[in-house]
């Protein structure tokens, strides 16, 4: 018997052997593949029995996480009441390494009725679904990687990466951003670290501002009861001018003991730092620990005051 370890080298070279030998079967088939799905009115519609199957429930939810309206629909169910669910104007994306799947084959003649495309992932251009299919995209290999080469190995496997390079080619096809992504993926680490300053930051009546005549006793009123340790000093019109921290207030009373006489104009440190609301929450992090502050504010092209963002705001979005 072979080491464990020889094993898995082995079924990790045929494997990748499989997904190399893929690229060699690529041709204009792709490309028209790819433009029948990103032109589609309607969904992908991913399908497949078995291993098969399970790996078109990926495949759907990697082209619906990149901007491809897309869901799996187990063709067994659907020759079971379930073709109700395909639509004009949707596509089919099938796969089937031998490419006799009956299930499948059955879904052939509903999708000729209501002229939905088929695309087709077989190992076999000769099979009936190669043949039935508007589009067969081949994904042969030499072998499976199980030794008794029975159980679907590498034929999944290189399956998987065609079907991921549809999803990427379609990526960007239709110009998907990270951006987009991360509106996908609100609740996910890269949709975390996406977020704009301007959805963290806080404005209106949960700012800290006064104008620049404001007598400090109420600039620290403002301060207090804000509870930013910090307060924004603005002109009439409200672009900023300055600031005051709960430290300047420390140093100021060390050696100005007519301190709550003055204005807030008097006491403030001009040009504090500033961030626009479109950049990123990473972004605001950096120049706060660059500059080693716990707050920033957030200022439009103008100059004007639109927000604040504290340092507690950006715990929690895995950006340290």
């Amino acid at each position: 018997m072979r080491a464990p370890r020889e094993v898995a080298r082995q079924v990790i070279e045929i494997e990748a052997a499989a997904v190399r030998g893929v690229i060699a079967q690529l041709d204009e088939r792709f490309d028209l593949a790819v433009e029948s799905m990103r032109t589609a009115r309607g969904r992908v519609v991913c399908t497949g029995m078995g291993k098969s199957g399970i790996v078109m429930k990926k495949v759907a939810a990697t082209l619906a996480s990149t901007g491809t309206p897309a869901f799996f629909l187990h063709p067994a169910e659907a020759i079971h009441g379930d073709l109700g669910m395909i639509v004009e104007g949707d596509v089919v994306l099938a796969a089937s390494y031998s490419g006799t799947t009956e299930e499948l084959l059955r879904l052939v003649e509903t999708l000729k009725r209501l002229g939905v495309p088929l695309i087709a992932i077989t190992g076999n251009g000769e099979s009936p679904l190669a043949r039935a299919a508007d589009l067969h995209l081949p994904a042969a290999i030499d072998k499976e990687a199980c030794p008794l080469n029975l159980a679907p190995t590498a034929s999944t496997t290189a399956t998987l990466a065609l079907a991921d390079a549809l999803a990427m080619a379609l990526l960007e096809a239709r110009g998907f951003t990270p951006e987009d992504f991360a509106r996908l993926h609100p609740g996910g680490r890269l949709g975390k670290r996406l977020l704009r300053v301007e959805q963290l930051m806080h404005g209106g009546e949960d700012l800290p501002q006064v104008v620049a005549g404001t007598p400090m006793r109420e600039a620290i009123y403002e301060m207090s009861r804000k509870r930013f340790g910090i307060t924004a000093v603005v002109d009439a019109e409200g672009r900023l001018l300055g600031c005051i921290s709960d430290g300047d207030l420390r140093r100021l009373l060390e050696r100005d003991e007519a301190l709550l006489g003055r204005n807030a104009e008097e006491c403030m440190q001009r040009s504090p730092r500033t961030i626009s609301g479109h950049e990123l929450a990473s972004a605001a992090l950096k120049v706060m620990e660059d500059h080693r502050i716990t707050s920033i504010f957030v200022t439009g092209a103008d100059g004007r005051l639109a927000g604040i963002v504290h340092l507690h705001d950006l715990w929690g979005l895995e950006l340290f």
